[in-house]
């Protein structure tokens, strides 16, 4: 691939969390110009770096975004996200969607946006918000693939 198009090219993973409750630890975007999905709800995660794997991504990604680390194990593979880039003119989007359980909502210091914590039951009142890749990864899950 020639620098125009890796250019063109995103690969992320990000997670769903579920807390010890089975409640979903989601994020609250920012709502500020210059950033993707301002002011949706996403999932924790971001852009892979280097030669790490889309593993090694989300677990980096999470450990920064939560200030809480949930070690590689504890990840299940949910959903690959593949197909046009909304958010770049002419670009692809490549991504792993994972799913994390019993991590512990107390005293998490989010570094990016804000925790939002909601209980499966209340999915329906923020579906409009949802970033592409929390739509994608909440469908899943309700679809019983994990």
């Amino acid at each position: 691939m020639n620098n125009s198009s890796e250019a063109l090219r995103r690969e992320t993973a990000s997670a769903v969390l579920i807390d010890t409750a089975g409640r979903l630890l989601l994020q609250q975007r920012d709502d500020i110009p210059g950033i993707l999905y301002p002011g949706m709800v996403g999932l924790f995660g971001g852009h892979r770096e280097g030669n790490e794997t889309f593993l090694e991504c989300v677990v980096r990604e999470v450990h920064e975004e939560v200030s809480y680390f949930v070690p590689p194990e504890q990840f299940e593979y949910l959903a690959e996200r593949r197909g046009v880039d909304p958010a770049v003119e002419g670009g692809i989007i490549y991504g792993h969607v994972f799913v994390a359980r019993d991590i512990p909502s107390d005293k998490r210091v989010i570094t990016e946006g804000s925790l939002l914590i909601i209980s499966p039951e209340e999915l329906s009142r923020i579906e409009s918000s949802l970033a592409p890749s929390a739509q994608l990864a909440l469908k899943a899950l309700r679809s019983g693939l994990i």
